[in-house]
């Protein structure tokens, strides 16, 4: 078996497991953030359920640590209390980003599994951990039952050959291979890293690598730890370790070997964060903003190198630059060896420990038209606010606040890039209607189609992260698609009944519940593509949302506002405008059963 299959068949009651496999597995640790943790609680309490082990319990609040935003603050205290009342530990504002804490306080060791509502869990695969961002309907039954169910995904080997070059960081590491694989290649895979440049990453490096396994479309990326990672992990947690490792026979259903020699810096263009380029494609790029931090690039070794870059200069006038380290710990190592003192000289915001931007939630938000340079795993339009958005490395970012526009660290102009004067934005206001939801469950359903012919439709152009706070399906509807350019008006324009259908890797990125209870708060029937982000796969059948995967739509010749007939238990799609036919992969006896109970909470 593969690192990840033995990590599983020992969580489950199987000795060996194979891709394709569902089966149950029980999980050591289940987490929830403070915006999905008001969701878990509400599913707990709607459905009367208990909890199978508070010790293997947890909240997190990352996202908003500064409770800055009404909604969050209240979701927070409806955690705090659940906390009390069932005896959960509670990581608050004080405390940092989940996962890393996961890490740092001993909670998760190789082998270990974990669920949570972030949907960079898999960062956990830095330690050789299996860790999986999940929506609030698996949170609340894991809580319950201690397991979740999960499809063994098939994995991927890739051994890197040659030295990393000394100019290119972990950072830069990951960009490359997103250059390579792109956001759906390996879509649904484990990935498993080796070679010699592997085996010298450290457990910082490893995470900022692990923690975008999820802009490559892949379930986790996987290391081996090595022997300072293990010592690490077995002080922490006051515990003996042992590592688990793949079978030397293991079958992979990919290999590749990459020469790590011709890797170079570079950067992700805004929209995409597999749209990256030589860093020399953007240099002199003028930036308004500037953000160092996120679950990606908020350790130590992080905010060691952009203090060296930092020191006794000035950010440039007119630039803003936000730095959040990932947890308290390393927040305060930054005030005992002086990093603090350096980021303020510079000029920098400095916020409490958490996951920034990325979330919404706190700072590194911005503005229409302001252009940020960003360390954070997503750029998304829209993900971190309403700008455009460059990802880099931390070196770059630092070395580009100082300048004024894109730079490497070593070779930062003398004199900053100025602003010129510019006529101010228009900004557009929008408002949003709701419609009623009907839902039946039929396993024959015929609708009319929208043909959304785009891939990588990402959640927060299917629901916007500044909507999480809502937690009442009924109000959900009104936001679908309202942050996809050209759809922005489907939910006034949408009917129920209806079926949408489009590309690959549909509903990639977050976790968020919200992305498929929108489509049902509106009466949309299903939605087929050729195929879906992983969890957002989960939480379509959690939820008894029809969602089919076809690769062969072009077979029915479709034109928007068709109509279809689509057979759940066969697969079989007939366009009967034209009478022409294809075929999806049938509903599983899982998801059908799901379906029919109506979600995995009922009964």
């Amino acid at each position: 078996m593969t690192l990840l299959e033995k990590i599983l068949a020992e969580h489950s009651k199987y000795e060996v497991v194979h891709p394709g496999e569902i089966v149950d597995i029980e999980i050591d640790l289940r987490v929830a953030r403070d915006f999905g943790g008001a969701n878990v609680v509400k599913n707990l309490n709607d459905y009367g359920l208990t909890i199978n082990d508070p010790g293997k319990t947890f909240f997190t609040f990352d996202c908003n640590p500064t409770g800055s935003d009404q909604k969050y603050a209240v979701n927070q205290h409806i955690c705090r209390l659940f906390a009390r009342q069932h005896g959960i530990k509670v990581y608050d504002i004080d405390a940092g980003i989940g996962t890393h804490i996961l890490i740092d306080e001993g909670y998760v060791k190789p082998g270990s599994t974990v669920v949570s509502t972030d949907s960079h869990a898999n960062i956990l695969g830095a330690i050789g951990a299996f860790g999986q961002g999940m929506g609030d309907m698996d949170i609340a039954a894991a809580w319950h039952d201690g397991k979740v169910w999960f499809k063994i995904p098939p994995s991927v080997k890739i051994t890197f050959e040659g030295k990393i070059p000394d100019n290119v960081s972990p950072k830069d590491v990951v960009l490359n291979m997103l250059k390579i694989f792109g956001a759906n290649s390996l879509l649904g895979y484990s990935i498993e890293m080796y070679g010699p440049a592997v085996d010298n990453l450290d457990l910082d490096d490893r995470i900022t690598i692990s923690s975008m396994a999820t802009e490559m479309g892949a379930i986790i990326i996987l290391f081996l730890p090595t022997n300072a990672i293990i010592d690490y992990c077995s002080e922490r947690s006051k515990t003996k370790i042992k590592s688990v490792f793949a079978d030397p026979d293991a079958y992979y259903d990919k290999t590749f070997v990459i020469d790590v020699t011709g890797f170079t810096p570079m950067v992700s263009r805004p929209g995409q964060p597999h749209d990256t380029v030589n860093i020399s494609e953007v240099i002199g790029t003028k930036i308004d903003s500037a953000f160092i931090g996120s679950c990606t690039n908020g350790r130590m070794n992080d905010m060691n190198k952009v203090a060296a870059i930092l020191k006794d200069r000035k950010i440039a006038p007119g630039v803003i630059l936000k730095i959040v380290p990932a947890t308290d710990e390393v927040w305060k190592q930054c005030l005992e060896n002086g990093n603090i003192e350096i980021f303020k000289k510079a000029g920098a915001l400095v916020s409490n420990a958490g996951c920034a931007g990325c979330a919404a939630g706190q700072v590194g938000q911005n503005g229409q038209g302001e252009i940020t340079l960003s360390t954070g795993n997503r750029n998304f339009p829209g993900k971190q606010g309403k700008g455009s958005v460059y990802l880099a490395s931390p070196e770059v970012v630092a070395a580009s606040a100082v300048a004024g526009c894109i730079a490497t660290p070593d070779n930062i102009p003398e004199e900053p890039c100025l602003f010129e004067k510019i006529a101010p934005p228009i900004y557009d206001a929008k408002i949003e209607t709701v419609n009623e939801t009907i839902h039946e469950k039929k396993a024959v359903i015929e609708g009319r189609i929208w043909l959304i012919q785009r891939d990588n439709i990402d959640t927060d152009m299917i629901f916007h992260n500044r909507y999480l706070a809502i937690t009442s399906i009924k109000e959900m509807g009104q936001y679908t698609f309202d942050n996809l350019k050209g759809y922005e008006d489907f939910s006034k324009n949408a009917r129920p009944g209806d079926i949408v259908i489009t590309g690959k890797n549909f509903g990639c990125g977050s976790s968020r519940q919200q992305a498929v209870d929108c489509f049902s708060a509106l009466g949309i029937q299903a939605i087929i593509a050729e195929s879906f982000g992983a969890i957002y796969e989960r939480n379509a059948i959690n939820a008894a949302f029809p969602i089919l995967v076809s690769k062969d739509i072009a077979a029915l010749e479709l034109r928007n506002g068709d109509s279809v007939r689509v057979n759940l238990l066969t697969g079989q799609i007939d366009n009967l405008n034209n009478k022409k036919t294809s075929k999806a992969e049938p509903f599983s006896d899982v998801q059908f059963e799901v379906y029919q109970k109506g979600g995995l909470l009922g009964k």
